[in-house]
C-alpha cells in the first residue's frame, strides 16, 4: 500500500481529527465500574479457592490448580468487560499501567488519561470494600486480596518480576492492536496471559501488573507494607514495553487504544486507525 492510500485510510478514521470533548464521563465511569468488577470478581475467585473450610481447599489440594482457576477467573472478568457495552464504551484498560501506555504512545489525550486514572483507583477502592462486605471474615483469611512479596522473595526480585510481567502484558497488547486481523482478538490474549502470569507468577508477587488493583486491598486493609513495589514496577514495566515497541518497529502504528475495537461505538482517543462512530 502506497503512502496516499495509508493518509487516506487515517482520514476516514475516527480519529483523524483527534476529537474529544474536555470531559467524558460515560468513557471514565465505565472504567471505574470496569476495574471494580475485575477486582471482586478476580479477589472473590481467590477468596474461594485459598480460604480455609471452604470446598477447594478440602477437595483441589493442588495449590498449583487452584492459581490457575483464579488466574482464569480474575483474568476472564476482565477480558469479560472488554466486550461489554462499558468496555466497548471506555476501552477496558481498567489498569493505570495499560492507560499510560497509550498516553506515552499519543493515544490519549492528558486530561482523559488523569480522568482514568482517577476511576480507576476509585473504582478498585470500591471493588476491595465490597469484597470485604461480602466475604467478611473469609476476605480477611487471604488478607482481603492484598498483593504480596511471597515467602522468600526479596523485594529487588519482586520488583523486577512485577516490571517483566507488566512488560510482557503491555508489548502484547501493543502487538494485537498493531495488527488489524488480531485486534478483535486482544480480550482472548489478555485472558490466557494475564491468567498464566498469576499462576505462575502470583507465589512470587501476587502477580498485580496494575497499581490501582494493589493499591484497593491494601487501603482497606490499611496496610501499605512494600506496596511502592506495586505502585511503580508496573508502570516502569509499561514505559520499557512502549520503548521497545517503538524500537522494535518505528513505523508500526498501535491502531486502536481500545481492547475490543467496536465500530459501532465512538472513541474519545487520539489516532485510532479503525474505522468507528464520531
Amino acid at each position: 500500500m502506497d503512502a496516499s492510500a495509508r493518509v487516506s485510510i487515517d482520514h476516514t478514521s475516527c480519529g483523524a481529527q483527534d476529537p474529544s470533548p474536555r470531559f467524558n464521563p460515560l468513557e471514565y465511569l465505565s472504567e471505574l465500574i470496569g476495574t471494580g468488577f475485575n477486582l471482586f470478581v478476580g479477589l472473590s475467585a481467590a477468596v474461594f479457592n485459598f480460604a480455609p473450610n471452604l470446598w477447594p481447599q478440602a477437595h483441589l489440594p493442588s495449590q498449583s490448580m487452584r492459581l490457575l482457576i483464579t488466574g482464569l477467573i480474575f483474568a476472564g472478568s476482565g477480558s469479560l468487560f472488554a466486550i461489554s457495552p462499558l468496555g466497548k464504551l471506555s476501552g477496558a484498560h481498567i489498569n493505570p499501567a495499560v492507560s499510560l501506555a497509550f498516553l506515552i504512545r499519543g493515544k490519549m489525550h492528558l486530561h482523559d488519561f488523569i480522568w482514568y486514572v482517577i476511576s480507576q483507583f476509585i473504582g478498585a477502592i470500591l471493588g476491595a470494600f465490597l469484597l470485604v462486605w461480602v466475604w467478611r471474615g473469609l476476605a480477611g483469611s487471604i488478607n482481603n486480596g492484598m498483593t504480596e512479596v511471597g515467602t522468600g522473595h526479596t523485594l529487588p526480585f519482586a520488583f523486577l518480576a512485577e516490571t517483566v510481567m507488566t512488560f510482557l502484558l503491555v508489548f502484547a497488547i501493543f502487538s494485537f492492536l498493531s495488527v488489524k486481523r488480531l485486534t478483535r482478538w486482544t480480550p482472548l490474549m489478555t485472558w490466557i496471559l494475564v491468567a498464566i502470569l498469576v499462576w505462575q507468577g502470583a507465589a512470587i508477587t501476587g502477580t498485580s501488573l496494575n497499581p490501582a488493583r494493589s493499591f484497593g486491598p491494601a487501603l482497606v486493609s490499611w496496610n501499605f507494607r512494600d506496596q511502592w513495589i506495586y505502585w511503580l514496577a508496573p508502570p516502569l514495566g509499561s514505559l520499557l514495553a512502549v520503548w521497545t515497541f517503538r524500537f522494535a518497529d518505528a513505523e508500526r502504528k498501535v491502531l486502536t487504544a481500545k481492547l475490543f475495537h467496536a465500530p459501532e461505538y465512538p472513541s474519545i482517543f487520539k489516532r485510532v486507525h479503525l474505522p468507528c462512530k464520531r
